[in-house]
């Protein structure tokens, strides 16, 4: 699998939003990390 074709500003932020190595964001999957950032997102939302 190749790596997300995302900068490298928005995988370190990805990596600390998700509490996750950066290594580990670069190398997963398209639909995966869409996942996450939705539950972030919907996290959020339930704060406010």
């Amino acid at each position: 699998m190749r790596p997300l074709n995302i900068s490298l500003e928005t995988a370190q932020k990805l990596a600390e939003a998700l509490n996750m190595p950066l290594e580990q964001i670069m190398h997963m999957p398209q639909h995966v990390l869409i996942q996450k950032l939705l539950e972030i997102e919907k996290n959020e939302k339930q704060k406010r």
